[in-house]
């Protein structure tokens, strides 16, 4: 799959350490930060840009292991949003980030499938970005719910592909 880098950004969502410590299935966390460490990566070789997203409750002291697992760290030229919603849009500048750049495709993953992923995916699909989800840089809360929402639910939002199929023309 051949994306354009000047018109595409990766999102990053919730690798947090205490999420990514959580029994999840089908792929383990230390996998999904493997796993988008590796995407995000190709998408600096590409000068792509590439946002990381945390999860803050709003108005509590954040719980133990609410940071950035080491990997998910954002480097310069990276960005960091920090959103107190399930999805991203809804409670950070995602979307003017995005069209400040010139973006026209996301790449979405993370924990969990169908939570901040999905969520973040149906508003992406509706604010009219090209959604391009990579499978195994994703995990759920339960392998079943993971399956499903990858053949039923994700689909209809964007293209659900294999990490090593994110590729730059």
């Amino acid at each position: 799959m051949p994306l354009d880098p000047s018109r595409t950004a990766l999102l990053v969502l919730d690798l947090q350490t205490r999420l990514v410590a959580l029994p999840l299935g089908p792929h383990s966390g230390p996998d999904v930060v493997a796993a988008s460490a590796r995407l995000a990566d190709h998408f600096r070789e590409h000068d792509a840009l590439v946002i990381y997203v945390q999860a803050h409750r709003p108005n509590v002291e954040q719980p133990p292991g609410s940071e950035l697992v080491a990997e998910a760290t954002p480097r310069p030229g990276d960005l960091l949003l920090t959103k107190q919603s399930v999805g991203t849009f809804a409670t950070t500048d995602l979307n003017d980030r995005l069209i400040e750049h010139g973006v026209e495709t996301v790449v979405i993953c993370g924990i969990a499938t169908t939570m901040a992923v999905e969520s973040t995916a149906r508003v992406a699909s509706d604010l009219g970005y090209d959604v391009v989800l990579p499978r195994d840089a994703m995990t759920g809360l339960h392998a079943d719910e993971h399956e499903f929402a990858l053949s039923h639910v994700l689909p209809r939002f964007g293209e659900v592909v294999v990490a090593d199929d994110v590729r730059f023309a």
